[in-house]
């Protein structure tokens, strides 16, 4: 059963920033903010090849040594975190 969650005293900037995520990615405040705390727990399931390539399309990916300067982006930034 899904269960409801609250976010009280919220900064004003952060949800600012929200907004423009969400807008960015055609989804509402809740609809970004449930996308961002599925990405921070993982997914419930592996990606099927036809996703991992859809993902590679999406990118851009060319080259193998581009998909390592992504891969390595990303790892940078979460552990920026």
């Amino acid at each position: 059963m899904p269960t409801t969650l609250s976010i009280t005293n919220a900064p004003d900037d952060v949800v600012f920033k929200l907004r423009q995520r969400a807008m960015k990615n055609h989804r509402s405040l809740q609809g970004e903010l449930l996308a961002i705390l599925e990405e921070a727990v993982g997914s419930a399931r592996p990606m099927t090849a036809s996703e991992v390539m859809a993902e590679v399309a999406r990118l851009g990916v060319k080259a193998p040594a581009e998909a390592a300067r992504i891969v390595r982006s990303a790892r940078d930034a979460r552990q920026r975190r």
